[in-house]
């Protein structure tokens, strides 16, 4: 791939034609997610196919890249409209520092119903309870679809929604993974039980060890709770079980994304070693 060349005024642009300068999106209703920012991310919204791209800005004079190249023969082959225009232009348009040269607008990422989520046999869950750090989300969500989670159960307050920090941390793993919208969590965790999901609370605090639990033989959530005060004490009581990861140091050491991480690959070892 050659370097892009520059774009004076509005700039040239590769394929289909796009006004650079159309409206964001609104992202004040659902989930969120309609603007895409950073390489791996826009690649994966194209390649998932799962909802539409309406648009891709790339800033020009990018060094060759390969996935630069892969993100334009996706959008020719889909039709997608593609602009290049420059960096200080792509710089007014992303919302993060990271875009590393491409923006995408896309629709809305879709949900789906709690009880379709919690009536899958091999349900695996992501329950977010007050998580507000868009960075720790993010990763969370890279290590759920690494982990082979079947679901995130997202309230509707009190919760990072789903940004182009969102979706530039989780590098793509947004377009993977089946979202629920919820208005409380507590009442989103007796529903599950209710359904036979085993809801598993992480809190560095507590003396029950998560590697004493059967988490591979039946559904199961994995509860997070915030980046300070951690669970919120009615999510607390309505979890089955609330676990800590064993450390050897002086202080708890690990955030609410490690922790998770380390949690959520737990889970994916024991239903491994089950099968």
């Amino acid at each position: 791939m050659s370097p892009r060349p520059p774009a004076p005024g509005r700039g040239p642009r590769r394929g289909p034609s796009a006004r650079a300068g159309a409206p964001r999106r609104p992202t004040s209703e659902g989930l969120g997610g309609e603007q895409v920012e950073g390489r791996r991310a826009v690649l994966e919204v194209l390649k998932a196919r799962r909802r539409s791209v309406q648009r891709i800005l790339l800033a020009d004079q990018q060094d060759p890249s390969d996935v630069l190249d892969a993100i334009e023969r996706e959008a020719q082959r889909q039709r997608v409209p593609v602009s290049v225009v420059s960096m200080a232009r792509l710089d007014r348009e992303a919302r993060t520092e990271g875009h590393q040269g491409v923006v995408a607008f896309a629709g809305r990422l879709p949900t789906t119903d709690l009880t379709a989520l919690a009536t899958d046999p091999r349900a695996f869950l992501l329950v977010c309870d007050g998580v507000t750090d868009p960075r720790n989300l993010g990763a969370m969500l890279r290590s759920a679809d690494g982990a082979g989670v079947t679901g995130v159960v997202l309230p509707r307050h009190r919760s990072a929604r789903i940004s182009p920090t969102v979706t530039k941390t989780a590098a793509g793993a947004i377009e993977y993974l089946d979202f629920c919208d919820v208005g409380g969590v507590p009442a989103a965790l007796d529903q599950l039980t209710k359904a036979g999901v085993l809801t598993v609370g992480l809190a560095g605090e507590s003396p029950h060890s998560l590697y004493d639990l059967d988490l591979g033989s039946g559904p199961v959530a994995l509860v997070v709770g915030g980046e300070e005060k951690g669970l919120a004490s009615l999510t607390r009581k309505r979890c089955a079980a609330v676990v800590s990861i064993p450390q050897l140091g002086k202080i708890s050491s690990l955030n609410a994304g490690v922790a998770y991480s380390i949690a959520a690959f737990e889970v994916a070892r024991q239903r491994r070693l089950s099968r």
